[in-house]
């Protein structure tokens, strides 16, 4: 019956009419078409006859007598007066038979297996909920990792990001948390991802317990540039149909460096000047209008607690990207490689990194724990090239004294998997009281 009710669909999505133009002239990658300008849009795409086969397009600009169009595929063979169709906007339509799947941008399926589509067609780019109407945060959310179960805790709705450089454990950090934290569907937009690493994320780094609540939308490295930005906006649709439906869903994006660097190709291709060191102006828009619509749903809806990764190059935590998303988000992450180095995962720096979903995600007795574990950790970072260095003179500073005490039970602690907040936050106690020396008792008169 399902599948009846999709045929169904999609004939009536048919139109009575089809609308065709003609190829004028092809510059810099820039297809100019004719004879569709009372039909189209930006946004919309087209399909243009190439030799016996089809390249599809999206047009990215338009002018009284023309519109300009990006190839979403190889063009060559094109010539001028090729047959163009016009195709529209797109749009995808998730159910809950793409749970467990993988499809492209485009809501095709990648797994060899027919894909049936949802009752409700969705744009790509939509609205976020309204600010007036939204929820609050929810309840504090067990990740599997102790670090995030304590110093930097995640609730529903928040949304944090994953700040680091490459090979620095970002993906595989990704994938502990899309298996451990808790969530009704988790959505993972994997946007410019070397092709290779897909069915390793997928069976190794995933698993099969992992992919039986997870949607993968992904597009590789050698995709158009319009494939890998329209990647993180079909994750985001398929991710708002969960949510709509009342469900708490997890939303992970690898990376928003991509989805910047791809819109950047097409802005450029397009004419937009270079601004903000290589990006377009519009760059700043387009990263904090997909993060807004993550969040808390309206109510009687469910949440999106999103997790994105940024690339930073050099551990550049300034770079445009980087501190667009920073300021936007609930919370950032950041992945140390002299950490890494050293053979600890997760690499994070615990004190450059930060959860703004403190202090209410803790009680008073744990954000106590949590102020105390952070301040050791930042005397230690203070004055560690003096301590590796042999100069540091116990005795001298003895809020120094107790932070070399307790770094290694708390750098420990950072690296520990567990299965309940409440166990995490008493191995957090446990470590601070470790090999830390009372006060000697004062004598009186």
């Amino acid at each position: 019956m399902d599948k009846i009710e999709s045929i169904t669909r999609r004939i009536g999505q048919l139109r009575m009419a089809r609308y065709f133009g003609r190829v004028h002239s092809m510059r810099a990658g820039l297809i100019r078409i004719e004879g569709l300008n009372a039909h189209a849009s930006v946004g919309d795409r087209v399909r243009i006859a190439v030799q016996g086969a089809t390249v599809t397009a999206e047009i990215v600009g338009l002018a009284p007598r023309h519109a300009d169009a990006l190839p979403e595929g190889n063009a060559e063979g094109l010539s001028v007066g090729a047959e163009v169709e016009l195709l529209f906007a797109p749009v995808i339509a998730p159910c809950d038979d793409w749970i467990g799947r993988i499809i492209d941008p485009l809501g095709q399926p990648l797994d060899g297996r027919p894909l049936p589509t949802g009752g409700e067609p969705r744009p790509y780019r939509s609205e976020a909920p309204s600010a007036v109407r939204r929820k609050r945060l929810g309840q504090r959310l067990a990740t599997g990792l102790a670090v995030f179960d304590t110093l930097l805790p995640l609730v529903e709705g928040q949304r944090i990001g994953l700040f680091a450089g490459s090979g620095v454990g970002k993906s595989t950090l990704l994938s502990h948390l899309a298996r451990g934290v808790q969530a009704d569907v988790v959505v993972i937009a994997m946007i410019g991802e070397r092709g290779r690493e897909l069915r390793e994320f997928v069976e190794k780094t995933l698993g099969p317990e992992g992919m039986e609540r997870a949607v993968i939308v992904t597009a590789t490295s050698d995709r158009s540039p319009l494939i890998r930005r329209r990647c993180a906006w079909a994750a985001m649709a398929v991710a708002e149909h969960f949510r709509d439906q009342g469900r708490h869903v997890l939303f992970l994006a690898d990376s928003i460096t991509r989805f910047a660097e791809a819109h950047r190709e097409i802005a450029l291709a397009a004419g937009e000047p270079a601004s903000y060191r290589g990006f377009p102006p519009s760059v700043s828009n387009l990263i904090m209008a997909l993060a807004e619509r993550s969040g808390p749903g309206l109510e009687g809806a469910g949440d999106i607690t999103g997790i994105f990764s940024v690339l930073v190059a050099g551990s550049d935590m300034e770079e445009p990207v980087a501190d667009i998303l920073r300021g936007t988000l609930d919370g950032h992450v950041v992945l140390d490689r002299t950490i890494a180095e050293r053979g600890r995962f997760p690499a994070i720096d615990v004190v450059r990194s930060v959860s703004r979903s403190l202090p209410d995600a803790a009680t008073e007795a744990e954000n106590a724990m949590i102020a105390k574990a952070r301040a050791a950790l930042g005397a230690y970072a203070e004055s560690e090239l003096m301590i590796r260095a042999g100069l540091y003179a116990p005795g001298s500073d003895p809020r120094l004294d107790e932070a070399v005490k307790l770094y290694p039970q708390l750098d420990d602690f950072v690296t520990l998997s567990s299965p309940a907040i409440q166990q995490s936050f008493e191995r957090l106690g446990a470590a601070l009281q470790a090999n830390v020396p009372r006060k000697p008792p004062t004598r009186s008169g």
